[in-house]
C-alpha cells in the first residue's frame, strides 16, 4: 500500500471530525490545511495538546486486520486527544522496522524484540527499546499441508523448507530444531520472495515453510486451501515461548519524547481494547483507511488470528495489555541470544515498562463485554 495515499486518505476523514485535529499527513486541500507540525523530537505541551506534533508510525508491513487499533485510535480521535498527529508508514518486515527505526526513518515502530536485540549487540551507539509488547504471543510458525503428511515436527527432518532469507522464524529455526529434537541442519532451506512463499509450498516446491501465521494462513485461504488443510507448528507450542511484535523506539527519541511516547501508548492501548470489545468495527476502521487492494476476508482472517492466539492470553487476562512476564521473557532472550551468539541483555536493556499506562487503565475487557468477529 502506498504510505502517502493512506496519509492523505485518513487526514481528509479525520479533518471532517468535530475534533477539527489531524491524525495522520498534513491535509488536503492546502488551503485548508493546519499550520505545519512540529517536529516529534519536541516533547509535547502537556496543558496544550491541540499543539500537534507528527509522528510516523510502522506497522511492521503493510497495513492490515491486526493493526486496527492503530486506525480505531485515529478515528476516534484518542491520538489526536494527545497531541498526536499518526502518520502511517508502511513496513518492510518485523526486523526491518528495527533498522527503520534506529535511523530515525520512522519515530514508533512494531518489530520483533528479538531481533532487535541483535541490533542492539551490533549498533551499541543507536540502541533500540521496547516499551509495550501487545503481542503477548509471537505468530512464529513452520506450516505444512496436510498432503505432506507432516503430522509431527521431527517429521521436518530431512525435507526442504522455504522461506525468504531475512525471515525472523527461519533465523530462529536452529532453536526451534534443538527444542523439538532434531539436528538444525537437518533440512534443506529453499530461499524465495515473501509474497512466494506459499505459493511454492502449494505447488510443492517445498515440503513446509517458516512465516507468521498470520501471512500464511491468509495467503493460503486465497490460494483456495481451508485452515483444516493445514497442519501449523507454532513456536511458543514447542518451547520458544516468545513474545510477539512490540511497540520499539530509538533510546535516544524515547529520552527526549517521554510524553510524546506516553501520550502514544495510552492511545494506542485505548485502540486495542476497543478492537477487543468490537473487533468488527476494528476491520471496518482498518478497511477505510486501506485502499481497494485490501482483501476484507484476508484482513478478517489476521485480526482473527490476533484475537485468538496473540492478543488475548492468561498472561494478559492477570496482568493487562502491553507487559511482559520477566521470567518468561528472562529465559527467551537467553535462547535468542544463544542463536545470535550475542551475549543475553538484561531485561532493562530491552524492554521499559515505564512508559506504559497504569495496570487498570490497559486491562483486557471482560469477556462479556467483547463482541465476537462476525
Amino acid at each position: 500500500m502506498n504510505s502517502n495515499w493512506l496519509g492523505r486518505f485518513l487526514s481528509i476523514a479525520l479533518i471532517a471530525s468535530p475534533l477539527l485535529l489531524s491524525s495522520c499527513q498534513t491535509p488536503a486541500p492546502e488551503a485548508t490545511a493546519p499550520e505545519a507540525a512540529p517536529e516529534a523530537t519536541t516533547a509535547a505541551s502537556p496543558t496544550a495538546p491541540t499543539e500537534m506534533l507528527t509522528v510516523k508510525v510502522n506497522p511492521s508491513w503493510l497495513l492490515q486486520g491486526d493493526n486496527a487499533p492503530i486506525t480505531l485510535a485515529i478515528e476516534k480521535g484518542y491520538f489526536a486527544a494527545e497531541g498526536l498527529d499518526v502518520v502511517i508508514e508502511r513496513g518492510y518486515g518485523s526486523a526491518k522496522t528495527i533498522t527503520d527505526v534506529a535511523a530515525g526513518a520512522v519515530d514508533i515502530g512494531f518489530g520483533d524484540m528479538y531481533s532487535m536485540i541483535e541490533f542492539n549487540a551490533k549498533n551499541p551507539n543507536d540502541p533500540v527499546v521496547a516499551v509495550a509488547v501487545p503481542y503477548n504471543r509471537s505468530p512464529f510458525a513452520i506450516a505444512a499441508l496436510n498432503t505432506s503428511n507432516i503430522g509431527d515436527p521431527k517429521a521436518l527432518q530431512g525435507k526442504k523448507l522455504g522461506a525468504p532469507a531475512g525471515d525472523a522464524p527461519r533465523k530462529l529455526w536452529p532453536v526451534f530444531a534443538e527444542q523439538v529434537g532434531i539436528p538444525a541442519d537437518s533440512v534443506e532451506w529453499v530461499t524465495m520472495e515473501p509474497k512466494l512463499r506459499e505459493t511454492f509450498l502449494v505447488k510443492g516446491d517445498v515440503d513446509a515453510v517458516s512465516g507468521f501465521s498470520t501471512s500464511i494462513l491468509p495467503a493460503l485461504t486465497k490460494a483456495g486451501k481451508q485452515d483444516s488443510d493445514t497442519t501449523m507448528f507454532y513456536y511458543n507450542d514447542y518451547g520458544l515461548d516468545l513474545y510477539g511484535n512490540a511497540i520499539v523506539v530509538k533510546k535516544a527519541f524515547l529520552e527526549a519524547n517521554p510524553d510524546l511516547v506516553r501520550g502514544f501508548l495510552r492511545a494506542y492501548f485505548k485502540g486495542m481494547q476497543d478492537t477487543i470489545k468490537d473487533p468488527a468495527a476494528g476491520l471496518a476502521s482498518v478497511m477505510k483507511a486501506g485502499d481497494s487492494l485490501m482483501d476484507e476476508a484476508s484482513e478478517k482472517q489476521r485480526l482473527q488470528i490476533a484475537l485468538e492466539r496473540l492478543w488475548i492470553t492468561p498472561e494478559v487476562e492477570s496482568q493487562g495489555l502491553g507487559g511482559v512476564d520477566p521470567a518468561r521473557f528472562e529465559e527467551t532472550i537467553a535462547q535468542v541470544a544463544e542463536v545470535f551468539e550475542v551475549t543475553p541483555p538484561p531485561i532493562s536493556e530491552v524492554f521499559d515498562d515505564s512508559y506504559l499506562p497504569p495496570v487498570a487503565e490497559r486491562g483486557l475487557p471482560l469477556a462479556g463485554d467483547r463482541k465476537p468477529l462476525q
